[in-house]
């Protein structure tokens, strides 16, 4: 059995819970008990043949609060909860950071891809330039992998293989709840992960909530709406010369089943799940966005080398 060390939480991310349940299993009444309750109804609701990827296992647990560490750990059956993350030095064989505070990514994971860990990083991997030429070559060797589980979303198969039958794409639209930073990922990399075509400029448009316009290489125009404080809607929307389709995206267990298991698949074979330079310019795109609401105008990708 491989064992994995988890790093969680950040504010409204049960993404620990999520994970752990997938990999290790769960106890329902520690799940029940966690306080994630949106987690425990849908976990409860599969098969137990969904449960557990291959012969891997969280075995060590660590979050910032000793409490929630103790709930994580009945819920998801996991042994140890050493007081600091850092031991998970010596005793693990991949690290998970399950935390969106993009914030605390480099100094969690440096020490464990120093060291030669795979690491996977929850998203965004990071909004700062510096950091991304560090993570650059771990990335390129598999050893990294961070993006959004939309990217493996269910909901958008049909899409990702037959992506011809809506004829010449015009536009696609995606809505997500919340901010553009921590949300519009999920979007970028959900509909990044369908067409090979390369974000080139962004642009944000005025609003009461952080909309933009991502224009790609072949043409196509992206408009992203992180609607912030909203009903919840994970939508994304394909408009062809041939087909519209518009794709709601609930199915939380499967993405991110999928994601983990591209994960394991990546250590197993030594090579990336994403190819780096996606990774990156889905990075570059959050950038752009930030500094195109701050200074009012198209930013383009090109002007963040890397």
């Amino acid at each position: 059995m491989k064992s994995i060390g988890i790093i969680g939480v950040s504010e409204g991310n049960g993404h620990p819970f999520s994970y752990s349940s997938i990999i290790n299993g769960y106890s329902p009444d520690g799940l029940a008990a966690s306080g994630w309750t949106g987690i425990y109804e849908y976990v409860r609701r599969r098969h137990a043949s969904e449960f557990g990827i291959s012969d891997w296992s969280i075995t060590h647990a660590w979050t910032q609060f000793p409490e929630t560490t103790r709930k994580l750990c009945a819920a998801c059956r996991i042994p140890n909860m050493p007081g600091d993350y850092r031991e998970f030095l010596g005793k693990v064989d991949a690290v998970i950071i399950a935390r969106d505070d993009y914030q605390t990514h480099f100094e969690m994971s440096k020490e464990f891809l120093e060291a030669g860990l795979p690491v996977f990083i929850d998203k965004p991997l990071s909004v700062d330039i510096s950091e991304l030429r560090f993570y650059r070559k771990y990335l390129e060797s598999g050893q990294l992998m961070s993006c959004s589980g939309m990217r493996y979303a269910r909901e958008l198969d049909m899409p990702r293989s037959n992506l011809a039958e809506f004829g010449r794409l015009k536009l696609i639209r995606g809505t997500i709840v919340l901010n553009w930073e921590n949300y519009g990922v999920h979007l970028l990399d959900a509909i990044l992960g369908m067409t090979p075509a390369h974000p080139i400029s962004v642009q944000m448009i005025p609003s009461d909530h952080e909309s933009a316009i991502v224009r790609l290489d072949d043409g196509v125009l992206i408009q992203l709406d992180a609607m912030g404080d909203s009903a919840p809607i994970f939508q994304v929307q394909l408009l062809g010369t041939q087909r519209a389709g518009s794709f709601d995206i609930t199915d939380n267990f499967s993405m991110f089943r999928r994601m983990l298991w591209e994960f394991f698949e990546s250590i197993r074979t030594g090579k990336p799940a994403i190819p780096a330079d996606r990774t990156l310019e889905i990075m570059k795109v959050l950038i752009s966005g930030r500094l195109s609401l701050q200074e009012k105008r198209e930013v383009y990708l090109d002007e963040l080398p890397l």
